[in-house]
């Protein structure tokens, strides 16, 4: 097996919250955590946006920069990144190559470490080697029992909006979920926070006072609007114009959660005005209400809950108006009823497809769900074939075609759309 293949092999011990295996396993490997500086980002939505304008923005400042995010879209190696960069193949086979006979050996002894917990450990000591300046570090699920939440206290930790999902591990309220995400602030840190639903703020405002943390909000970021466009938007901060490529509201909240968190770092690291719009200029993020043609106009988008699904809808009423052709695709864990109801105030029809997920919904088992609310259902059994045939329609018809609903079909049909359009 290559090295990609050892790491998806452990996809079979599923995902268990709790920090005793893959500390157990960095104590072997010397701990390279503990040679980093930490960004720290947890939330259910925009943490991926928020993770990528930081990153983009420290880079551009001079460090080196290490990124770890999830899902990849494409390639596994954007999991792990230097500089905006994937970590190169021979870099990561060397690093499975000395690391997973460890792995193996615990496995005997019934340490059995999970894929999430391998490829974090995996970051910690690619990013330590590289001798990265900072580490901008994306949470996979919740925050307190998150494997990444080995690390010691970080430059600051940054809670995204927080909304409901993976109910069954984090919990079904907004106070039990927020409780989870808090779990990454530490005293003797700072921590930032997006704007939230009062039950979700007032968690935070109390965990950061209980733990003697100073709080920093978006909400404090003078940030105005000047220009939104389908390719981005304009903004105003402290004198500057930014343009970030980055499209809807939801974006621009992200951006105020970057420059909250992004004053706080500057008391670490030399931040320039110019470094601040040349990041916000170069940021990039696949598969967040991105345009990939315009004639028809094409949209991808990974939003895979109820919170993501209602950003994009705000997105499509503002941007493409309602009239689209949607192609839906999602896992059997997300609340989709929730979110094909949200749907429905945008879409009349709907091509529902499978995802290459064992976790996923069949298209025949989501276009039940969609018949309910939509008056044309079309079930496909591949999501290429939903998309050419979406495709001829919106050149047809002059309408444009979104995808949504995973990030796991989001990365599966991106290279496609790219290649027909």
């Amino acid at each position: 097996m290559n090295a990609i293949e050892k790491i998806h092999s452990l996809d079979a011990f599923g995902s268990r919250p709790g920090l005793d295996r893959i500390q157990r396993f960095l104590d072997i490997l010397g701990n390279p955590q503990d040679k980093l500086k930490f960004i720290h980002v947890a939330g259910t939505n925009g943490k991926g946006s928020t993770c990528r304008i930081l990153s983009s923005v420290l880079v551009d400042a001079g460090y080196k920069t290490g990124l770890f995010i999830s899902p990849y879209i494409v390639d596994f190696r954007e999991r792990i990144q230097i500089n905006n960069e994937m970590i190169n193949e021979e870099v990561l086979e060397d690093a499975v190559a000395r690391t997973f006979p460890i792995l193996e050996k615990l496995r005997a002894e019934d340490c059995v470490i999970t894929e999430f917990e391998y490829v974090t450990a995996l970051e910690f000591l690619i990013h330590a080697e590289a001798e990265c300046d900072v580490v901008v570090l994306e949470t996979g699920m919740g925050g307190l029992l998150d494997c990444t939440n080995v690390i010691e206290p970080p430059l600051c930790s940054v809670i995204t909006t927080i909304g409901i999902d993976h109910t069954a591990v984090l919990g079904s309220t907004i106070t039990e979920i927020s409780e989870q995400k808090c779990g990454i602030i530490k005293s003797g840190s700072a921590a930032v926070t997006s704007n939230q639903v009062p039950d979700a703020m007032r968690y935070i405002e109390n965990d950061c006072r209980e733990k003697g943390v100073e709080l920093h909000k978006s909400s404090d970021v003078a940030v105005e609007v000047v220009e939104r466009s389908l390719y981005g938007t304009k903004l105003s901060y402290n004198g500057l114009e930014l343009f970030l490529p980055l499209v809807g509201d939801h974006q621009i909240e992200n951006a105020k959660t970057a420059l909250a968190a992004l004053e706080v770092v500057k008391r670490s690291f030399d931040i320039s005005d110019e470094n601040l719009v040349n990041g916000f200029k170069y940021t990039t993020n696949p598969a967040r209400f991105e345009p990939l043609s315009d004639n028809p106009t094409v949209i991808l988008d990974g939003a895979h809950n109820p919170n993501g699904v209602e950003a994009l809808v705000n997105a499509v009423k503002r941007y493409i108006g309602t009239d689209g052709i949607l192609i839906l695709g999602m896992l059997a864990d997300k609340d989709s009823l929730t979110s094909v109801k949200l749907l429905r105030e945008v879409f009349d029809t709907v091509y529902t497809v499978p995802v290459n997920n064992p976790r996923a919904l069949s298209g025949a088992q989501l276009g039940e769900k969609c018949r309910v609310f939509f008056p044309e259902v079309k079930v496909f059994d591949s999501a290429f074939d939903a998309f050419d045939e979406a495709l001829d329609r919106a050149k047809t018809e002059n309408r444009p075609v979104v995808i949504a609903g995973s990030l796991y079909l989001a990365g599966e049909i991106r290279p496609y759309i790219i290649s027909k359009t």
